[in-house]
């Protein structure tokens, strides 16, 4: 099987590539690298002892990609390509609008016209809102989204339920991921985000190796034990090997899976266990509400248990660990290469 991941030079799409290699799965990897690295495919390389098939390419382009689907027999497709920054979505909008959907809609023009009709698509928890209840569920009201990058995630959801409706033979898979966190264990490839982090884990560890200062906590009113938000935290190997599971398994339609651990973690919990687990003081500073941010949100992925046979294996403690080895192996990320 050769599979073309869409922004697979990415987080998460590079450790998915690392796990479709070890499993003798052939990748192709498109990406523009506008918000990774060229440096993570070569590591991907270096990791599996494998090689990838690599093309610089805005999958918004539509002969870009007929390019790639002409040179290589494309059997599925996992689409990771999208901007992700919840607070740079609210400022910035219309980027967000015309990145998302468009790089979508031009892949799935490709795919209709290769007769390529598996897709697993990288959506979010977001697509729940501010939920009335936790744990989530897939069958938890979606809602319009509290920020413009959740509501992109959203209407590519209903973009791709019309792609299946249209044509019945199509397997779309949507997995619902929460919030992801860690690095291979190797410390070779992890997060590496342009400019000051927008998600926690990485914040803490810049603060952790020195290139910030201290850690903002954005709010500390919520109606949460400690006043903080809680969140599903899950290790990117397992959403890696959660997007395998979905890969392997067969089933025409729309189907939709969350990938989290079933439980929730506060922020200053996960700076404690970062603390307590590699023995380094986070200084830290109470900063406002961040727009866009709900309270509590934590997953079921019961389904994605049954289904699939997917669970979370590994621990908050993990995730620590893993993401502060790739920090101290890489203070500067892949930059300095």
């Amino acid at each position: 099987m050769r599979v073309l991941l869409t922004g697979g030079a990415g987080y998460i799409g590079s450790h998915t590539a690392v796990e479709l290699l070890q499993s003798g799965i052939e990748v192709v990897i498109a990406d523009d690298l506008s918000n990774s690295s060229l440096n993570a495919v070569k590591r991907v390389e270096a990791i599996t002892g494998k090689s990838v098939v690599f093309y610089l390419a805005d999958v918004s382009d539509t002969a870009m990609l007929r390019t790639v689907f002409r040179e290589n027999r494309i059997d599925a497709v996992i689409h990771f390509a999208g901007f992700k920054a919840v607070g740079e979505s609210v400022a910035k909008p219309l980027k967000y609008y015309r990145n998302n959907l468009c790089t979508t809609l031009s892949l799935l023009e490709v795919m209709n016209e290769n007769g390529c009709g598996k897709i697993v698509f990288s959506s979010s928890a977001t697509v729940y809102g501010d939920p009335d209840t936790v744990p989530l569920s897939e069958d938890s009201p979606v809602k319009s989204g509290t920020n413009p990058y959740a509501r992109t995630k959203r209407m590519i959801e209903q973009i791709l339920t019309d792609f299946n409706a249209a044509d019945k033979g199509t397997e779309v898979t949507i997995l619902r991921y929460f919030n992801p966190v860690g690095a291979h264990p190797s410390g070779m490839i992890g997060e590496n985000p342009n400019g000051v982090p927008n998600n926690l884990m990485p914040y803490i560890t810049q603060v952790a190796v020195g290139k910030l200062p201290k850690l903002s906590i954005f709010g500390s009113d919520y109606p949460t034990p400690d006043g903080t938000c809680i969140r599903d935290y899950v290790h990117v190997v397992d959403l890696a090997k959660g997007h395998m599971a979905a890969l392997n398994h067969s089933a025409p339609g729309v189907n939709i899976y969350n990938l989290g651990t079933g439980k929730g973690y506060s922020v200053l919990e996960v700076v404690d266990a970062f603390e307590r687990v590699n023995g380094v003081k986070i200084p830290r500073v109470m900063a406002p509400r961040r727009a866009g941010d709900v309270a509590v949100c934590y997953s079921s992925s019961e389904k994605a248990a049954a289904v699939l046979g997917w669970h979370a294996e590994l621990s908050m403690d993990d995730m620590v660990r893993d993401a502060w080895n790739w920090q101290i192996k890489n203070p500067d990320g892949y930059a300095a290469e």
